[in-house]
């Protein structure tokens, strides 16, 4: 059974930052697709970064410049380093495959809450 547990969250100023990291199981990481999602309170989720098996990464444009997505394989551990942060980046971060997030399957996320 897949899991992925994401940690790394927690308060900061505008302008600080955080790395998220997300431990993966249960699937054979190196092959998959992995990517950052967020919510933030009265908004859907949304898809904030991705890196492909070939570490080609893909980013929202809100986050380009100031987000970078990185996995380590042998680890099975997803990253997200968030640096230059704003208000506007409060939100539960969930990582995720593609397949799973269209499934409806998540795990409990990484609250990030960024103060003005």
């Amino acid at each position: 059974q897949v899991r992925v547990v994401e940690s790394g969250g927690g308060l900061v100023q505008t302008g600080g930052s955080l790395r998220l990291s997300c431990a993966a199981s249960g699937m054979i990481f190196r092959f998959n697709t992995m990517g950052w999602y967020r919510q933030a309170p009265g908004k859907q989720r949304e898809l904030v970064a991705t890196i492909t098996s070939a570490r080609t990464t893909n980013y929202t444009d809100s986050v380009k410049g100031r987000f970078t997505i990185a996995r380590d394989n042998v680890k099975s551990t997803l990253y997200l380093q968030m640096n230059s942060l704003k208000p506007e980046d409060t939100a539960v971060y969930y990582c995720n495959t593609p397949e799973r997030a269209a499934r409806g399957s998540w795990g409990q996320g990484t609250q990030v809450t960024v103060s003005s």
